[in-house]
Order: structure tokens, then sequence, then C-alpha cells
């Protein structure tokens, strides 16, 4: 990739954190240590082990990793508000972080005090924000608090003023962490369409989230961190896939009888998953034709019965339907070797869908196992309806 082509460039970095052994909590404490000739030990924290990625200019990209991955670390690295312990950190452009919101706002100033100094340290005069201070007040949805001291707001509005200023900042590179999880439903729809306006806009845009289908929605391409390194770097489905696989494996983790852990992927296999239709189809379906998910499951854990679950997602990655023995009433499975089939009067609009299946416990509240995508099929276009689903209708029309 052309230099002038790359906005930002993460170049074998690495990140380690020195945690001191002995915490001095006084001034005095510290001193008698060093009259005595202590030495404070420390043990060392590697967060991030040479890390290493480009991001395209235009382009909407994901990093993506569990709690206490390095994602975080890697953020405040590219913000500049930690250095690389070692590698390097290119930046082309202007850079504005989502990282902290908030951070310059005063709690004994009302909402409207802090939107003007807000907007002061991000670099716009007082016309400016006066021009922006309505739109600001609508996405933020704080109309009737503008005038309270931001000590009585709540701390989900005080991030959503926040968000709502910073988003105004005329940069080239924006960052975000985890800005969906602040606000409801009509909040996040406004960021969901902010993304979208990004997007035509040809802006850089670096988010961090837990959400995958934001990942997919949005992203053009992501990062799957894991223990200070980089898994997987490629499509967001893919890293969607891995990331759900992941936590979903980890509630795996369980003991044997002697009290030793096992591993997960070798509790259960599934096999021989096929698709059919009536008419013998396997992976093209006609709109509403009757689809049998057939499969095995063999147990080799010391689970007495376990129950299955079975997921549909959309080529976008959505959720259209979902479904597991244990709400369909019917009893867990205790064989060591199951055949199992699952018919669907399937009503789902054109496209590509997969097929996730899932084992879980007898009392089916805990995954044992997560497998996605582990068939694909696709129902044909014979409609020019739009959508997830199908649904009949009929149209009237009186012209009075």
């Amino acid at each position: 990739m052309a230099i002038h082509d790359v906005a930002i460039k993460v170049d074998n970095v690495s990140k380690t954190f020195k945690l001191p052994h002995e915490k001095q909590a006084s001034i005095k404490g510290a001193l008698i240590n060093l009259v005595h000739g202590g030495k404070r030990s420390y043990e060392t924290q590697q967060a991030l082990k040479g890390i290493s990625f480009e991001v395209k200019k235009g382009e909407f990209f994901g990093i993506v990793g569990r709690n206490g991955s390095g994602k975080s670390t890697l953020l405040k690295m590219l913000a500049g508000t930690y250095m690389p312990s070692k590698g390097s950190i290119h930046v082309n452009g202007k850079l504005t972080p989502f990282i902290e919101l908030g951070v310059g706002f005063n709690p004994e100033l009302t909402g409207r005090e802090n939107v003007f100094l807000n907007g002061a340290l991000l670099g716009f005069n007082r016309k400016e924000m006066m021009a922006m201070y309505e739109d600001i007040v609508d996405f933020a949805e704080i109309e009737r608090f503008m005038d309270q001291k931001l000590k009585n707001y709540s701390s989900g509005m005080q991030v959503r003023l926040a968000f709502s200023i910073a988003i105004r900042a005329d940069s080239d590179i924006l960052l975000f962490d985890e800005v969906l999880a602040v606000g409801d439903a009509s909040f996040q729809q406004k960021c969901y369409d902010m993304f979208e306006n990004l997007k035509k806009e040809g802006r850089t845009v670096v988010l961090v989230t837990h959400d995958m289908s934001a990942v997919q929605r949005f992203c053009q391409r992501a990062i799957l961190i894991e223990k200070g390194v980089i898994q997987l770097n490629g499509k967001p489905g893919d890293i969607a896939d891995k990331y759900l696989e992941q936590n979903f494996e980890k509630q795996v983790q369980s003991k044997d009888p002697k009290g030793e852990p096992r591993k997960d992927s070798s509790m259960f296999t599934v096999k021989n998953v096929k698709l059919k239709s009536p008419n013998g189809s396997s992976k093209s379906f006609s709109m509403r034709e009757n689809v049998t998910v057939g499969f095995s499951v063999k147990n080799h854990s010391t689970e007495e019965s376990f129950h299955i679950g079975l997921q549909i997602f959309n080529g976008a990655g959505a959720y259209c339907f979902g479904t597991n023995t244990k709400i369909s009433n019917i009893t867990a499975i205790k064989a060591r070797s199951t055949n199992i089939s699952l018919s669907l009067s399937q009503t789902l609009a054109p496209g590509t869908y997969f097929v996730t299946i899932a084992i879980m416990n007898n009392a089916a509240t805990k995954v044992l196992r997560y497998l996605p995508k582990l068939a694909t099929f696709n129902v044909k276009q014979e409609t020019e309806d739009q959508g997830v689903v199908l649904m009949d209708y009929k149209w009237e029309v009186a012209n009075v």
C-alpha cells in the first residue's frame, strides 16, 4: 500500500507496563523505604506484543477482542495517550479520539456552559458553537436538562452530551471506543446514522466494540486481538465468527470428576451437517420452501445430558431465527451418539443464510460448544420485496 494511501500505520508495536509489588500510600512511607535502602520490586505486564497493521484512508476499521485482550491499550496508543514500549505508530492526518468522553467537563457548570467549554477545547470559537448548539442538544436528547449543573446528570447523559459535542470535530481520523454502549435505542440509532454518514463522506474511522452486528454492518476490515497479539486480520464476518466462538468456548471451560480442567473442543463433535428440501435441493431453496437440517452429535464429555440449539443468520450477520430442544419441550439428550433433524417452514427473504449450532447443558442455561456457520444456503430471488422475512400482504388503494 502506498504511504499516501495510509491513514494509520502500526509497525511491530509492543506495550509493557510495570506493576509495583509494594504500594506506597504516603510520602512518609516512601521516605522510610528510601532511608532503609529499600528497592521497590516490579512485575511486568505485556499488554501488546508485536502488533502490526495498516488502516487505509477512508476505511472503516474495527478492533475486536475480549476484555483484557489489549484493544483499549492499542486505542490509547493510537490516540497518543500511551507511547509504545517498542515499535512505531504513524498517523497521517488530524486525529480525534472519542475514548474518555467528558474529559474537560466541569461538574459545577451547567450542561449549556459545558457545551461551550468543551467546544473551545476542540478549537471552536463561540460563534461556531452557537451555530452548532441546537444540533448538539437535539442529538444528545437532553434539552430539558441543559440549564442544570452537570453533577446532577446521570453518567449516560454526560457521555451522550460529550459524544454529541465531540462528533463535531473536523478531523481526518476518528477513534471510537464502545460509543454504542451509551444511551437507549433511539440514541444508538442516531449513532448508526452518524456512522453511515461518516462512511459516505469517506472519513477514516477506527471502532473498538463488542457489538459484532456493528462490526459487520459498518467495518470494511477488522482485527481480532487476543492476549496482546493479532489473532486474525480480515473480513468483518470472519472476525465476528471467531470472536463469538471464543466467547462461547470460554463458557465451556469446566472440570472433569477429578477436578482437572478439560477442553471444550473435545467435549462434543458435530458432523454430517446437511440441508435438504422436499425436492432434494441442498444449497439453493425456493421462497417458502421447507428446509430440513440434519446432523450427528457425539458426546465425549462427562455431561449426562444436553440440549441442542440452532440459529440462522443472514449474510449481513442479522439474527433471523433461533430455537433449541429445551424450549421445544424435548427431553435432554442422554445418548453418546445422536442423529438430529429439524424441519423448518422457512419464510426468509431472498439472500444467503448461515446455520449455527450450539450444544448446551441439560438446563439449557450454559453453552458447552458453539459452532458458527456449519452450513450455508441460499433463498432464490423470486420477488422484488425486501427485508429479512417474507410476509403475506394485500394492498388496497381507494382513490378519493
